[in-house]
């Protein structure tokens, strides 16, 4: 079979082809099955064939491109059924007009330099517009410092200082004992409560919803965003944000 293989040049781009289409484990397993279509022999197909690399990166490419958008109409399909859960803050995790006609929910994380760059959007927007509510969703997914963070963060909304903490925790750093600290200080919360609160059920409970609504909304990072209905990935600056309230609006 090897040896057919060898001498068939198609058979040997159809192998090349299933290991940039299907991914290196699959063509591992090909190779110990057949070892002696390693080294030379692909090398030499290839150098005379190169046209099959960019065709194979190609094909590649598209499939999962489509996968990607499936997955992404699919998600703001379920937005509607989710838009309750969504809208409903922890707390005072919040901010904003409460009856505002549009309202942003933002999936963050305290680990996030993209969630960082997106404040001064956030701030703006809110000085500027009088009618947009914002609703901050704890979606800790850079490690277990970035839990930590979200857990305080929600215990300082239970003490009705979630935008003091919020603030406070990402003007001091990336996540760390000390630096939940300075922030729990800064955001003058009641310490001690604060530490209990932020190992209870719901406060756990909290942070499962939110993953699990990430899950569903095809979340692959932060900061993810909900705004008017409709689902939004990655960072933005105030124009961003701006644009999609206005598109919000126009769609009511």
């Amino acid at each position: 079979m090897t040896e057919k293989l060898l001498r068939n040049p198609l058979a040997l781009a159809g192998a090349f082809v299933l290991s940039a289409l299907l991914g290196a484990g699959l063509f591992a397993l090909l190779l110990a099955w057949a070892p002696s279509l390693a080294g030379p022999a692909i090398r030499g197909y290839l150098l005379e064939h190169p046209e099959v690399l960019p065709e194979a990166m190609d094909r590649l490419q598209a499939r999962e491109t489509a996968r990607y958008e499936q997955q992404q109409r699919g998600a703001q399909k379920a937005v509607p059924q989710l838009m309750a859960q969504l809208q409903k803050p922890y707390a005072s995790a919040w901010a904003g007009n409460p009856n505002g006609d549009v309202t942003i929910v933002a999936f963050m994380d305290y680990a996030c330099g993209y969630c960082r760059a997106s404040l001064p959007g956030i701030e703006e927007l809110l000085a500027k517009d009088p009618n947009v509510r914002i609703v901050y969703r704890e979606y800790p997914v850079l490690g277990p410092e970035s839990a930590v963070a979200a857990r305080w963060a929600l215990a300082a909304a239970e003490q009705g200082k979630f935008r003091a903490f919020h603030d406070a925790m990402y003007a001091a750093g990336q996540p760390s004992a000390e630096n939940i600290k300075l922030a729990a200080a800064k955001a003058g919360l009641d310490q001690a409560a604060a530490a209990k609160v932020a190992q209870s059920k719901p406060v756990g409970q909290e942070i499962l919803a939110n993953h699990k609504l990430g899950d569903q909304l095809a979340m692959t990072g932060t900061p993810s965003w909900v705004i008017g209905g409709k689902l939004v990935y990655g960072a933005r600056d105030y124009q961003g944000l701006a644009d999609a309230v206005a598109a919000a609006r126009a769609g009511k």
